[in-house]
């Protein structure tokens, strides 16, 4: 596959032994926009965890401490890659132009929201709520500009520029974003001036649901049409299948947000067809989410059977499947039934896990050097009758 050939050295194995081939000075040379994955999938540990249906002591305050390390990880992270861009455009320019790099710009965006909602949502117990509401209302405004120039930016890239040879599932990545800032723009409704403000804020969330969902549905039949006529990815690959998982259990999220804070700030039938909406909607989605899950899971255990190793692939384990426990979280307070309580424990617990493994692997990767290692030249072959004779 031409198409992924260029993203395979940033997502490669971290394999004993390994050594970097990039000096400490250039070590922000091959650090490319997928390292936001880390930060969402931190974040989503603490604010999938802060609604859990559970009463567990220090729950809340490892939530909270989980959302300070997300926090932290986006203000380095931030800073190295403007680093990145001010030291080496070029190679900042070569992701850009790249098929299979390009569309992890969108994680930049939903970076900004999750550390932001989670601000309000449990970093609020630390900071105050005044200090939550500003750092959110800072980051949402700049997550949802650079989601919405991501959903335009790189598809266009995509038609005018890349040299596309089959779908992938990392194209979802840019058009998700904006489902993020539908589900927790309405977090900063109730922190707004009563009447237009609020209700703008609403809608406009309202709008971006439409804009992500309706993108979804069209990438959605060439992703799974890749998988049926090209086969399996290859193994370092694999991983990105549960990012399908992302607009699925994001939409589930936003909608039953919507149904939460309509009340009140839109008039009566519109806010009963939020809340009839949430479950409506919900209910379906959240069961094609669990039929991918269990396609995607029997997909990574082939792929491990057949020796895939770690790479930075497996952050794709954590923010869509943080989405389904929250959008599950959702659905448990829309209906009251103990299924979806349950299954938002089991989700969660998949994430944690998920999330040590892979928040391990990349420290050890770093602390190696082989993560941000750029790719090791392969010596060229010599030319055929070129060797001199005596």
């Amino acid at each position: 596959m031409a198409s992924h050939a260029p993203l395979l050295p940033a997502l490669r194995a971290t394999t004993p032994g390994a050594r970097p081939t990039a000096s400490p000075d250039r070590s922000v040379r091959h650090l490319g926009p997928n390292w936001y994955a880390s930060v969402m999938g931190t974040a989503i540990v603490a604010n999938a965890g802060a609604g859990l249906p559970l009463d567990v002591p220090g729950l809340r305050t490892f939530c909270a401490a989980v959302w300070a390390l997300s926090l932290a990880m986006l203000i380095v992270l931030v800073a190295a890659r403007a680093a990145h861009w001010l030291h080496h455009r070029d190679q900042a320019r070569a992701h850009l132009m790249d098929p299979a790099m390009a569309p992890f710009y969108g994680c930049l965006s939903m970076a900004l929201l999750a550390v932001g909602g989670g601000a309000l949502i449990v970093g609020r117990d630390w900071i105050g709520l005044p200090a939550a509401v500003a750092l959110d209302a800072v980051l949402f405004t700049a997550g949802t500009v650079v989601g919405l120039v991501a959903a335009v930016a790189v598809p266009y890239l995509m038609v005018v520029h890349h040299r596309i040879e089959s779908a992938s599932p990392v194209w979802l990545l840019p058009v998700v974003a904006p489902m993020v800032s539908a589900a927790l723009g309405p977090l900063l409704v109730p922190h707004l001036p009563a009447g237009q403000a609020q209700e703008t804020l609403l809608i406009a969330c309202w709008a971006m649901f439409g804009v992500s969902l309706l993108a979804t549905l069209i990438m959605l039949p060439l992703v799974f049409g890749r998988l049926v006529t090209g086969g399996p990815l290859p193994l370092a690959l694999t991983p990105t299948l549960f990012l399908v998982l992302g607009p699925l259990g994001q939409s589930t999220t936003a909608a039953n947000t919507f149904a939460d804070v309509a009340p009140g700030v839109l008039p009566t039938p519109y806010a009963h067809g939020f809340a009839a909406l949430a479950v409506l909607y919900g209910v379906p989605v959240m069961g094609f989410a669990l039929l991918w899950l269990a396609l995607a899971g029997a997909m990574v255990l082939r792929a491990r059977r057949r020796g895939m190793g770690f790479a930075m692939t497996f952050w794709a384990f954590t923010f869509p499947v943080g989405t389904c426990v929250t959008g599950a979280e959702g659905l448990a307070r829309h209906t009251g039934l103990a299924a979806f309580r349950w299954l938002a424990i089991g989700l969660y617990v998949f994430l944690v896990v998920a999330w040590l493994v892979a928040g391990s692997r990349t420290l050890r990767g770093l602390f190696s050097g082989a993560l941000l290692a750029g790719p090791v030249p392969v010596p060229a072959a010599p030319r055929p009758g070129t060797a001199r004779t005596r």
